[in-house]
């Protein structure tokens, strides 16, 4: 099954997550499919804290991809903060 999950990359104690694409029996930091975004959950100032790319998620759910239960409230939170299209 295809997943989309978050990937730990960075420091001890100063995490930094990869949004991706991943097969479910491959391991958390293992070999992902693609990359969606990031989340920095220590950002500071005009750091960038979440990126993400909203038709790359909608593409895969639209393939059957699972979305885990903490990228899914990244995903909405995105698509709060995100500046409108009609604009």
């Amino acid at each position: 099954m295809v997943k989309i999950r978050l990937a730990r990359g960075g420091a001890k104690r100063h995490p930094f997550y990869h949004i991706v694409v991943t097969d479910s029996r491959n391991r958390r930091d293992g070999r992902n499919i693609e990359r969606l975004g990031f989340f920095n959950p220590v950002a500071r100032g005009n750091d960038e804290r979440l990126r993400v790319d909203h038709e790359r998620v909608e593409h895969w759910l639209e393939q059957g991809a699972q979305i885990s239960e903490r990228v899914s409230h990244l995903v909405a939170e995105a698509a709060r903060t995100r500046p409108s299209a009609e604009a």
